[in-house]
């Protein structure tokens, strides 16, 4: 029909739009969280745009779904105010005619969020938890930026250094603060290079300058100077954290189905379905009367969204601690909002709502 085509064109055309709105505002907002983590030297200022990328992929999930959510409440309640759903139901149309026309829109959604969400999303978690471990696990010297205090990985050594070469490997002007049991080392120099011995192992040789001991507990301050000063550089072994759930496979989580991997499964799979519940729940929802502004009606479906979000994210929780089993967290909240859409149906469809029971009595 012609109504309908109109339909999925005008939902095509305002999708785009929230997710054009709602993907600017999650990659503003990593944008800022990734740089002030680069500039407080958590991260590797080279890492910055992979991340960003790996973050936005993780997240198109739930902007897909929230997407598809507001672009067919949007819709639905400007044909409400317009008074088209007035005429729908003139030429002898049910609310429920439109449940076709919807579905048809949401399923491609529903099958974009389910390849994100169990494939490419794990992916992208695996990507940046890599960078971020090779980043922390570098050398001392690796994470020093000129003109900053940093710490090492160690947390017992501190470094600034004035200025660094292109690559790293000369140091002028340095200043160390290290902890060492009772007492405390600070070695100022003006200036150093990074060698490799024999076997391997990487130095920090400085040169001209002086060391100062401070024993702790009794105040004694001991100075010396030297020509030629090596601090070991200790980098310890890249090895990716595979216990996180959020970076193993779909197939990983199936074949090794502890707790915490059956919780991480649950969300994956309850992002796609709650796409096409979300939608099914949207088009009732968007009855509203045409006195009223579309506000109030806007706030109250994305009141509900957050509700059936938490309850996914409650069941992950319940069933990650073993309080509840992974086969009832799967579905539960999924038809409690599916009874919820056909109460709505129900309710919107009825010229005497709860007449059925009154009936009965």
């Amino acid at each position: 029909m012609l109504i309908r085509s109109a339909l999925r064109q005008e939902l095509r055309g305002i999708a785009g739009i929230v997710f054009a709105t709602l993907f600017t505002i999650m990659l503003t907002t990593s944008l800022i969280r990734i740089l002030g983590n680069a500039s407080a030297g958590r991260i590797d200022t080279a890492s910055v745009l992979p991340l960003i990328a790996f973050n936005a992929i993780n997240f198109l999930p739930v902007l897909l779904v929230l997407t598809l959510y507001v672009a067919i409440l949007s819709v639905f309640t400007r044909a409400h105010k317009d008074s088209e759903m007035v005429i729908w139901s003139a030429s002898g149309q049910a609310m429920t005619g439109w449940i076709r026309p919807v579905l048809g829109f949401a399923l491609p959604f529903f099958l974009l969020v389910m390849v994100i969400s169990l494939f490419i999303a794990p992916w992208a978690n695996r990507q940046a938890s890599e960078y971020q471990q090779r980043f922390a696990q570098r050398e001392d010297m690796s994470q020093v930026a000129a003109g900053q205090f940093r710490e090492a990985a160690s947390s017992n050594r501190v470094f600034f250094v004035e200025s660094l070469n292109e690559s790293a490997t000369e140091v002028r002007n340095v200043f160390v603060t290290q902890k060492q049991n009772d007492r405390t080392v600070v070695v100022a120099s003006r200036g150093g290079h990074i060698e490799v011995d024999p076997r391997g192992e990487r130095f920090l040789v400085l040169e001209k300058g002086r060391r100062y001991d401070s024993i702790d507990a009794t105040g004694e301050l001991r100075l010396m100077e030297f020509e030629r000063y090596g601090l070991r550089l200790d980098p310890k072994p890249v090895r990716l954290d595979d216990q996180s759930a959020k970076i193993k496979t779909t197939m990983e989580l199936v074949l090794n189905p502890e707790a915490r991997n059956l919780a991480e499964l649950l969300w994956r799979i309850g992002l796609p379905v709650s796409a096409l519940v979300l939608a099914l729940i949207a088009i009732p929802l968007a009855s509203v009367n045409p006195r009223m502004g579309r506000s109030i009606n806007l706030v109250g479906a994305l009141l509900l969204y957050m509700v059936y979000s938490n309850m996914i994210s409650l069941a992950q929780a319940y069933v990650a601690q073993q309080k509840l089993a992974f086969t009832t967290g799967v579905w539960v909240v999924h038809l409690a909002f599916i009874l919820l859409a056909v109460w709505l149906f129900h309710l919107k469809t009825s010229l005497r709502p709860f007449a059925f029971l009154r009936g009965a009595r």
